[in-house]
């Protein structure tokens, strides 16, 4: 069956200059990463803070975010890594894809706490400069999942269904060819890009307090994710009770994010509550002297 609607599987995942093969997968990562840092110190500046100081907490996040990410990915997929006469040496092909990003962002997190330690730049201001950059960032690096032909969903007959080569590993056995998939990637892209933004507007619109933006970041990327798992083809990932990993871990991000949403917000308000009071009675007590002293005269 051939089938002309929907998005065309890519006709390669890289190009070769010399001897050297570039992988698209990994120009994604490296374009997430650019974006993400761009937009981080655009904002500390805003704040007062040098904008360089990105760098200097990316030489510690980045290495190890990747890190953390492959070895997430590797430890939900053991069926992919680890079976009679496996080529160990795979479980470090992290160009063919297979970056968790939970991995990623728990080991970033982590990374980015010693380069704000070692650069003397608060953690929680740095993090809440990251969080829309992070989803630009994630949005971009999905295009990388696209190259690589994977993080796709259940067959639909959409027209925008994702075309995947049936030669690719990934191509779910005894389907025809032409079926086409729910681009989960496209999805999330969209998700991710609109989370950013929205982080955006409000951070302009309202003085969002410290805390809030890295905690709308979980709260966004953790319930789209939750619900995009639901609907993303991965025999080979662990489950626990059930449930595929990656979703308990994406309930775990949105209920985090809720929960750092709420504690920093509450006592914010009630602190601009009492300020108001003030402000207001200050006002009446003010009235009221001016209003005694016109009958003094």
């Amino acid at each position: 069956m051939v089938v002309a609607a929907g998005i065309p599987s890519p006709p390669t995942n890289g190009f070769a200059i010399g001897p050297l093969e570039v992988h698209y997968y990994a120009l994604c990562i490296l374009g997430g990463i650019v974006i993400a840092s761009w937009v981080t110190a655009s904002r500390l500046r805003t704040g007062g803070i040098s904008g360089g100081s990105v760098i200097d907490v990316a030489i510690w996040g980045v290495p190890i975010a990747l890190v953390g990410g492959r070895l997430y990915h590797v430890f939900t997929h053991p069926d992919d890594y680890f079976f009679p006469g496996a080529n160990l040496s795979n479980v470090f092909a992290i160009w063919e894809g297979g970056l968790a990003i939970y991995g990623s962002i728990l080991a970033g997190i982590f990374g980015v706490w010693i380069g704000c330690r070692r650069t003397h730049v608060p953690f929680v201001t740095l993090v809440d400069a990251l969080a829309p950059g992070m989803l630009f960032a994630q949005a971009f690096g999905r295009l990388g999942n696209y190259f690589n032909q994977e993080l796709f969903g259940n067959p639909t007959t959409l027209p925008w269904g994702l075309q995947i080569h049936t030669s690719s590993p990934a191509f779910p056995p005894g389907l025809p060819a032409g079926t086409l998939f729910q681009p989960l990637f496209l999805y999330e892209l969209l998700w991710d890009a609109a989370g950013g933004t929205l982080i955006l507007l409000l951070g302009k619109r309202f003085r969002l307090p410290r805390g809030v933006p890295i905690g709308m970041y979980f709260l966004w990327y953790g319930a789209g994710r939750a619900y995009l798992e639901t609907l993303r083809l991965d025999p080979t990932e662990l489950v626990l009770g059930g449930l595929k990993f990656n979703t308990l871990a994406a309930i775990l991000a949105a209920l985090t994010g809720l929960t750092i949403v709420i504690v920093v917000t509450v006592p914010w308000r009630r602190r601009l509550e009492a300020t108001n009071r003030v402000e207001v009675s200050g006002q009446h007590l003010a009235a009221s002297v001016e209003h005694d002293a016109d009958h003094l005269t």
